[in-house]
């Protein structure tokens, strides 16, 4: 997450507080924001990260390991929301797909600084712009180098509309006539012109 340097501090903060009032636990309860990664296996990836994460030199502003939820939900996949400071875009906790609920929080100080290092990665699903400045907002989103980008909201989808990555993040589109064309076997036929008759 890229965040302007006169914002760091405030947004690190704010973050911070929002991620301490997550609430983990079972799924099936409308008070839980938060739920359990999908297997044992993929907790061990998520928390791999959070070890490199550590030896990179990040400072754990929040999270960072595994929460205690009782002997009730001590099966489920669960780690912590977790916010790192301290790392730059050369890290790989930073370059490449956790797929958990984790984000290194770097400062930047010019928008095309961000763009520059937003699209420093072979990864491309989809990205998110927040501004005050709705143009600022367009002009950003449409030089980000992904499958899809949000302005001021998140995940806000119409399921008609083509959704998938670029570069390493997935290949083809889905979502509305998109979807059939996974369904589909057009076929192909090739016709030579070499027997004409002159």
């Amino acid at each position: 997450m890229y965040i302007q340097r006169p914002i760091f501090e405030t947004v690190v903060e704010r973050l911070t507080e929002r991620a301490r009032q997550l609430t983990l636990g079972d799924p099936m309860n409308p008070e839980t924001t938060t739920g359990p990664l999908i297997s044992q296996e993929h907790r061990k990836k998520v928390l791999s990260y959070f070890d490199l994460a550590r030896s990179e030199g990040a400072t754990t502003v929040v999270g960072g390991g595994v929460p205690q939820l009782g002997q009730d939900l001590e099966r489920g996949a669960w780690v912590e929301p977790t916010l790192w400071t301290g790392l730059d875009n050369s890290s790989r906790v930073v370059r490449e797909e956790i797929f958990g609920p984790a984000a290194a929080l770097i400062p930047f100080d010019t928008e095309e600084e961000a763009i520059r290092m937003a699209n420093d990665t072979k990864y491309g699903l989809a990205a998110a712009v927040w501004t005050t400045d709705l143009q600022r907002g367009h002009r950003v989103a449409q030089q980000m180098e992904v499958g899809m980008a949000w302005v001021n909201t998140w995940y806000l989808r119409d399921l008609r509309s083509p959704f998938g990555g670029v570069g390493l993040s997935g290949i083809g589109r889905e979502g509305g006539m998109h979807s059939l064309h996974f369904y589909s076997e057009p076929p192909t036929c090739a016709c030579s012109c070499e027997d004409r008759v002159h």
